[in-house]
């Protein structure tokens, strides 16, 4: 940008150019993003979107937002950086779909010691991927470059969407009814949540993260990075088909924390271990770091990105309608039943 240069700041650590060779960058990977509703690109001061709202009763906007957390870590001692973006749009679109909104648009937030534009514009990358697969659009995002508090190539990364959905058709915990069957939605690995321990049990500093491993079928690093897996439009598609009462994105608090969130008082889930596809790494991070299997249900997600409540007539046609949208390895695992509210395992 012409006369946009200020050689005090630049002394202080920021430097105002690398920001702005970040943003051209970014655009071409935001591109990807452009649905209907779009108003502006990125670059002003605020996002612009119109929803299209036609044949809703009462739209309702449902918002979301998180981060990526410690996860982070692994990519940066991997110097790899395209996909915790898909991660970062995950954790908040997974969320608002469990009221039944669709998620609209997503804005990013990256705060970093220093400004290196190619490894921003390759985390924004990772944003837009995770944007296509939700169907939503990213309409803006920020940059700050923090040095003296974070150490040069130290960054983190969150996220915020907004979605919509017609008042009559959200879902909450009152339309669950004993007798309604749980689906399992599998995850892609251990997502975006308990890395602190993740990182702990396998000594991650140290850890040999580009080396094979036989149990978990490729390299732990790539294991550890495997992007939380984007639930949206085969989830909305299962809502249009049939009677989804209570959606649950298994996330920080595992199991014993989320399923309860979709459900009243007075009814529980009641789950079958055996029922349940675990993936490898979870096996190893029990057995290294001695993990009770309580903490790991209550950790993890165990193999269960996300977890459907449906009505017991409905389960094929939720079924047929996940695996039309691509969606595979939908599992019944259990039913809701009457009792004091939790989860059950058995």
């Amino acid at each position: 940008m012409e006369n946009s240069h200020s050689a005090s700041y630049a002394a202080a650590g920021v430097d105002i150019e690398a920001g702005y060779k970040g943003v051209q960058l970014m655009k071409q990977h935001v591109a990807r993003t452009m649905i209907p509703g779009v108003v502006s690109g990125i670059g002003g001061f605020g996002g612009l979107f119109a929803p299209d709202v036609a044949g809703m009763k009462e739209p309702v906007l449902v918002s979301g937002t998180d981060g990526v957390g410690t996860k982070i870590r692994v990519a940066q001692l991997m110097d790899k950086h395209d996909t915790i973006g898909i991660d970062c749009v995950a954790m908040c679109v997974n969320d608002v779909i469990c009221c039944g909104a669709k998620p609209l648009f997503f804005l990013d937030y990256i705060a970093i010691g220093k400004n290196e534009p190619e490894k921003v514009a390759e985390m924004v990358s990772g944003v837009a991927e995770g944007c296509v697969r939700a169907g939503c659009a990213l309409i803006g995002g920020e940059t700050a470059e923090h040095p003296g508090l974070m150490k040069p190539d130290d960054y983190d990364l969150a996220g915020f969407t907004v979605g919509v959905v017609d008042r009559e058709k959200m879902l909450d915990p009152s339309q669950v009814k004993a007798g309604d069957v749980i689906l399992s939605l599998p995850s892609t690995g251990i997502h975006s949540n308990g890395f602190s321990l993740v990182r702990k049990v396998l000594n991650i500093e140290h850890a040999k993260l580009d080396e094979w491993s036989e149990e978990l079928g490729g390299e732990l690093g790539g294991v550890l990075l495997e992007p939380t897996a984007i639930y949206v439009k085969p989830v909305l598609a299962a809502i249009e088909a049939a009677q989804v009462h209570g959606i649950s994105h298994i996330t920080g608090g595992g199991f014993y924390e989320n399923i309860p969130r979709c459900l009243p008082d007075g009814l529980r889930a009641k789950i079958s271990k055996d029922a349940l596809i675990v993936p490898p790494i979870f096996h190893l991070l029990q057995r290294l770091g001695s993990i009770p299997e309580h903490d790991m249900f209550n950790t993890f997600n165990m193999g269960t990105g996300m977890v459907l409540v449906v009505a017991k007539e409905d389960v094929d046609k939720a079924v047929a309608a996940l695996n039309g949208a691509g969606q595979q390895g939908v599992r019944v695992i259990g039913e809701v039943v009457a009792g004091e509210t939790g989860v059950e395992l058995l």
